[in-house]
């Protein structure tokens, strides 16, 4: 399950991808369209900033904007950032990989096959649709 800040992330990216290009959207804007308390959106929004996938521009027409093209920025790499790996079991992890405490080992058990199989499914959906996917209306699966 992903977290509500991540969520959030991915709905105020949704609005920024859907926008005008090289026209930002004031943050006012995006909190009330998108149900997300502007304090809450104004934190995310400045760790989307730093991670270099939204910048923002100050003054009476300033808001933020997708600093790459919404064809760019992946789900998969909005989750990463926001909650962390991408994984249901440690031990499946690519970007925090730990071994679990109460395993055996990983070739035998039978919980990491199976979800390994989840993992790596989840990660190739994640990772190849991109923020322009998600908002495409040729796309309802996917909304």
């Amino acid at each position: 399950m992903i977290s509500q800040r991540a969520k959030y992330a991915l709905r105020a990216l949704n609005v920024l991808a859907r926008a005008t290009p090289g026209e930002p959207v004031q943050i006012p804007d995006i909190a009330e369209q998108q149900r997300i308390p502007k304090k809450f959106l104004e934190q995310i929004l400045l760790e989307l900033k730093r991670a270099g996938i939204v910048e923002s521009r100050r003054g009476k027409q300033g808001g933020y904007l997708l600093l790459r093209a919404a064809t760019d920025v992946t789900y998969g790499e909005v989750l990463r950032l926001i909650d962390g790996p991408v994984a249901p079991l440690p031990c499946l992890s690519l970007s925090a990989y730990r071994r679990c405490e109460d395993c055996a080992g990983e070739q035998d058990c039978e919980v990491r096959h199976v979800f390994s199989r989840v993992a790596d499914e989840t990660r190739a959906v994640l990772f190849s649709t991109s923020l322009a996917d998600a908002v495409s209306t040729r796309h309802p699966e996917l909304a």
